[in-house]
């Protein structure tokens, strides 16, 4: 990895992880639509205004559909599953979810033909898998219908962004990671406005508020995803979707320390299992067995 995707990565792992705590107070204010929504909006707006600004030229490729598709998985189903959930299950453990991320990312990329399962990638699916149960199964709080739906809805947020990652990898590789997140933000505040009907902003909220929701969508979206589909870019989706790890870290870190929110001792074992599949997926562990499993 060269050093300026090395710094780009860790600048992701940290403004993620610090973007839980905006998160709660912007979901509380605006509801966790008018989050997603407004914030994708403000993303795109202040790359576009940056991009006026630098006199960057931008070069949007002619077919909307893989923006759209980008825009709606990746953005809009991701925050939307994370927004709504975040509240229900704790940040901490959103975080956990967070991490199994990569492993949706093997299991697409094997489907569509980018990578080959080994045996060791194999071995990490079950860890993940496993993992995933430890932490849904033995929570600290009582396992109630908002805790399932919570759960459910990361489960969506995680698949979502390891799909449209992958679609970005493979459809998107020539086009820059400036048009990239304009044109997913766009679509991702377009797919979720009409949300808003449903899901109204729940009051009026406080100037401190809108502060959040510039700060979270300037900081912690635009420029972030910019890096980020650099990134999947140029060292792969699945790689580059492993800053997820360093994520969950940091996430559930402010998650104990800062909120003080609790953890049972299996869930913190099943986010080691499931960081340990991922990073038998990745290849990031040793391994003896070499040669792919035939499909």
């Amino acid at each position: 990895m060269r050093p300026r995707d090395l710094a780009a990565y860790l600048f992701l792992a940290i403004a993620w992880g610090l973007s839980f705590l905006l998160l709660l107070k912007v979901v509380a204010a605006f509801g966790w639509v008018g989050a997603v929504t407004f914030r994708c909006f403000i993303a795109a707006a202040i790359l576009m205004v940056l991009a006026r600004t630098t006199r960057r030229r931008l070069a949007f490729p002619q077919k909307w559909m893989p923006l759209a598709i980008v825009g709606a998985t990746t953005v809009a189903g991701q925050l939307i599953g994370l927004s709504y959930a975040t509240p229900l299950i704790g940040t901490a453990m959103a975080a956990i979810f967070v991490a199994s991320i990569p492993l949706f990312s093997m299991v697409i990329s094997r489907l569509w033909g980018l990578e080959p399962i080994t045996p060791a990638r194999v071995a990490g699916l079950t860890l993940g898998t496993i993992g995933l149960l430890m932490l849904v199964g033995f929570p600290a709080v009582p396992i109630t219908t908002p805790f399932l739906l919570g759960c459910a809805a990361m489960l969506f947020s995680t698949f979502s962004a390891a799909f449209g990652s992958n679609y970005a990898s493979r459809h998107l590789k020539e086009t820059g990671p400036w048009e990239v997140t304009i044109g997913a933000f766009l679509a991702g505040g377009i797919i979720a406005l009409p949300l808003l009907a449903v899901v109204p902003v729940p009051g009026v909220p406080q100037p401190i508020d809108y502060l959040y929701l510039v700060c979270l969508a300037g900081l912690m979206s635009s420029l972030t995803y910019v890096l980020y589909f650099g990134l999947v870019s140029s060292i792969g989706a699945t790689r580059a979707i492993s800053v997820e790890f360093a994520v969950t870290v940091v996430a559930v870190l402010i998650g104990a320390l800062v909120l003080d929110e609790p953890l049972t001792l299996i869930q913190i074992a099943g986010g080691v299992v499931i960081i340990a599949g991922c990073a038998l997926v990745l290849g990031l562990m040793p391994a003896k067995a070499k040669i792919p499993l035939q499909p």
